[in-house]
C-alpha cells in the first residue's frame, strides 16, 4: 500500500458504491485511490475483491504501463457508473434502465468464471451440512484488464440487488461519499458519524453558542 495514501474507505454497505468512493473528499481535500496501477492493486486487495496471490502474480507479469492503463480504465468505468447512479438514486430502478447498462454488460461478457470442488472450511462445518466438500467459484486471470471483472460484478450486484431509493449522498457540505442506507427506518445521513456526523454536531453547537451570545 502507498505510504502517501490513507486506507481506502469501505463505508457504503455496497462494494459497488465503495468503488465509486475510491475517489472522494472525506475530510478537506480530494483523495484518489486509483491514480496508478500499484494503487489500483492496493485498492483491490483492501476491498478483498482479488486474492493477494493473484494480484502479486499479475503485478509481476504485467508489461510496462499495463497496470497504469488498467487503472485508467477503472477510473473511466467509475465515472461512467457514477453518472448512472446519480441519475437513478433516490427512486426505484426500473426495467428501462437496462438500455443504459450496455457498457457494463460488455465487460461482464468477458468474464471467465468457472468452479471447482474444494474442501469446506472447518469453521463452516456443522452436523447440518452433509458434506465436507463445497463448490467454489474461480476465475481465469488472463491479463491485467481482467482485474476489472470483479469490479463489474460488484456493480451488477448493486444494480440487481439494491433498492436505489436508498442510495444516498453524505450530507456533509464538502463530502462526496455515496452509500446504501440499510439503517432501520432509512435515516442514515452521513458517510460516517465519526467524520461528517461529528462535524455537523460541532457546527450545530457553534451555531447555538453564537445564537445564545447574541441573545445575552
Amino acid at each position: 500500500m502507498s505510504d502517501e495514501l490513507p486506507d481506502a474507505m469501505f463505508l457504503a454497505d455496497s462494494l459497488g458504491l465503495d468503488f465509486l468512493n475510491s475517489v472522494a473528499v472525506p475530510v478537506d481535500s480530494q483523495v484518489e485511490w486509483l491514480s496508478t496501477g500499484g494503487e489500483f492493486l492496493s485498492w483491490l486487495e483492501q476491498a478483498k475483491l482479488v486474492h493477494p496471490d493473484v494480484l502479486q502474480e499479475i503485478g509481476k507479469n504485467a508489461g510496462p504501463g499495463e497496470l497504469d492503463a488498467v487503472a485508467a480504465q477503472a477510473r473511466a468505468l467509475r465515472e461512467w457508473f457514477r453518472a448512472f447512479v446519480r441519475r437513478h438514486m433516490g427512486k426505484k430502478l426500473t426495467r428501462a434502465a437496462i438500455g443504459e447498462l450496455e457498457p457494463l454488460n460488455r465487460i461482464l461478457a468477458r468474464d471467465e468464471v468457472y468452479g471447482q470442488l474444494t474442501v469446506r472450511d472447518a469453521a463452516g462445518a456443522s452436523d447440518e451440512i452433509p458434506s465436507g466438500l463445497e463448490f467454489t467459484p474461480q476465475r481465469r486471470w488472463r491479463s491485467p484488464d481482467s482485474l476489472l471483472l470483479p469490479i463489474a460484478k460488484s456493480l451488477a450486484d448493486l444494480v440487481s440487488g439494491a433498492d436505489f431509493r436508498y442510495v444516498k449522498a453524505c450530507e456533509g457540505p464538502a463530502c462526496t461519499v455515496l452509500f446504501l442506507d440499510t439503517s432501520r427506518g432509512h435515516i442514515r445521513r452521513w458517510c460516517s458519524m465519526s467524520v461528517c456526523g461529528n462535524r455537523a454536531k460541532q457546527a450545530l453547537h457553534r451555531a447555538r453558542v453564537r445564537a445564545s451570545q447574541k441573545d445575552a
